[in-house]
C-alpha cells in the first residue's frame, strides 16, 4: 500500500501569523494521481515539501502507506520529486543522469544497466542516451528528470510545477504523457500546479487550496459541477465561473427578468451569489442587456466577455457564443441565464447553498 495522508498537518514559518499549511487532512489512495492546485502562496508546493520531508510539519503528522514518516528522514521515505527546474547534472550524459541515483544506492553496475535502459525505452530516450542536458530539447530534459524519479522504483512520485518551464504546445504534449505513464505504472503520484487546466485534465481527482487551507477535493467533474463555495467556483472553469449578488426580496430573486428558485437554506437571506458557467448564459432575444466589450475566438468556441447591468451597479459576464456567428466588440446583446444550471451561493461566508 502507497496510501498519502496529512492528518492535520501544519506548517507555520517563523515571523509568519498565518500558516502557510493550515490543518491539512488529505487522503491521496494507492495508485492515485492526486492534484494539488491554487494560486501563488495558497500551499500547494509546502504540502509537497512536508510529503517529501523538506519542510518540518510543525503540528499533526504525515502518513506513508502504514508508516508515520512525518519525522523521518527523506532519504528513508521512500519517494521520488520531479522538480520545476529538472535537477539534471550538465556534465553527465542522459544515461549516467539515469543511473545517478541507483548509483548512490550502491545498485550493482549490471542492474543499474539493465534498469537505465528500461526506463529509456519506457520515456523513448534510447535515442539520447549519450547526449548532455545541454543537446536536449526542454521536452526530452523533462521525461530524463521523470525517469530519475521512475528508476528508483519509489512508492510515491511528487511533481512540483514540472511543465512550467515548457511552451504551451509541448505542456500539452507532456500532461497527456504523464497521465499515460503514470496509469502504466501504478504509482501513487502528488502533483502540484497553479494551473486549473492542467489540474483539471490529469487528476483522477483535485484538491483545491486557499490560503493553506483545503476548499475542496473531488474529481474535476465534480468541481466543475459541484463547487462547494464561491472560490473553487471561481478558479475551476476556463473562463470562470460569472458570479453575481443579487438581493431577496421577500424570498425571491430574480436575474434577467426571470426567478429564481431559491432553496430552503437561503431563508432569511437578504443577497444571495448566483454563478453561471459561460455555456449558461445564452445570447438571445431577450434577458440581460449587455454590451460587447471583447470577443475571444478559439477556434471551435467563442466567448462573448460583457458589460452588464444590475440593480446593484454594473457586473462583467461572460457567455458562450456560436463560434461561426460570433457577436463584435460592441454590439449591444441580450444574455439569457439559465436559472435551472445556477449555482447558489452564501455572500457572507461564501458557502454552497441547497444541495
Amino acid at each position: 500500500m502507497s496510501e498519502v495522508r496529512f492528518e492535520q498537518a501544519t506548517k507555520l514559518y517563523a515571523g509568519n501569523d498565518e500558516a502557510a499549511v493550515d490543518a491539512l487532512d488529505l487522503q491521496v489512495r494507492d495508485g492515485e494521481l492526486m492534484v494539488l492546485v491554487g494560486p501563488s502562496g495558497s500551499g500547494k508546493s509546502t504540502a509537497l515539501r512536508m510529503l517529501a520531508g523538506l519542510e518540518e510539519v510543525d503540528a499533526g503528522a504525515v502518513w506513508i502507506g502504514e508508516d508515520d514518516v512525518t519525522d523521518v528522514a527523506p532519504k528513508d521515505r521512500d519517494v521520488a520529486m520531479v522538480f520545476q527546474n529538472y535537477a539534471l547534472y550538465p556534465y553527465l550524459d542522459v544515461a549516467a543522469n539515469l543511473a545517478f541515483p541507483l548509483k548512490m544506492a550502491r545498485v550493482k553496475g549490471a542492474e543499474r544497466d539493465r534498469r537505465v535502459r528500461e526506463t529509456a525505452e519506457l520515456l523513448d530516450l534510447t535515442a539520447y542516451l549519450q547526449r548532455k542536458p545541454a543537446q536536449l530539447s526542454g521536452g526530452q530534459r523533462q521525461r530524463v528528470a521523470m525517469g530519475r524519479a521512475i528508476i528508483r522504483e519509489p512508492a510515491v512520485f511528487l511533481m512540483d510545477e514540472p511543465l512550467s518551464n515548457l511552451d504551451a504546445k509541448l505542456r500539452v504534449q507532456m500532461r497527456a504523457e504523464i497521465a499515460s505513464l503514470q496509469s502504466r505504472l501504478g504509482v501513487t503520484t502528488v502533483f502540484v500546479t497553479h494551473d486549473q487546466v492542467e489540474a483539471m485534465t490529469m487528476g483522477h481527482r483535485v484538491a483545491v487550496l486557499r490560503d493553506g487551507r483545503l476548499q475542496q477535493c473531488d474529481t474535476p467533474r465534480r468541481l466543475y459541477e459541484h463547487p462547494a463555495n464561491v472560490f473553487v467556483a471561481g478558479f475551476i472553469g476556463s473562463p470562470a465561473m460569472n458570479l453575481c449578488t443579487l438581493a431577496v426580496v421577500a424570498g425571491r430573486a430574480a436575474l434577467g427578468g426571470r426567478e429564481l428558485a431559491l432553496p430552503a437554506s437561503a431563508n432569511g437571506a437578504h443577497e444571495v451569489v448566483v454563478g453561471l458557467r459561460p455555456e449558461s448564459l445564452e445570447l438571445a432575444d431577450d434577458g440581460l442587456p449587455g454590451r460587447v466589450e471583447v470577443v475571444e475566438e478559439l477556434g471551435a468556441d467563442a466567448y462573448a466577455f460583457c458589460v452588464a447591468q444590475l440593480p446593484s451597479g454594473e457586473v462583467r459576464l461572460v457567455a458562450r457564443a456560436d463560434a461561426r456567428h460570433p457577436p463584435a466588440s460592441g454590439d449591444r446583446v441580450s444574455l439569457r441565464p439559465r436559472l435551472d444550471e445556477a449555482h447558489l451561493f452564501d455572500p457572507v461566508s461564501g458557502a454552497r447553498l441547497g444541495d
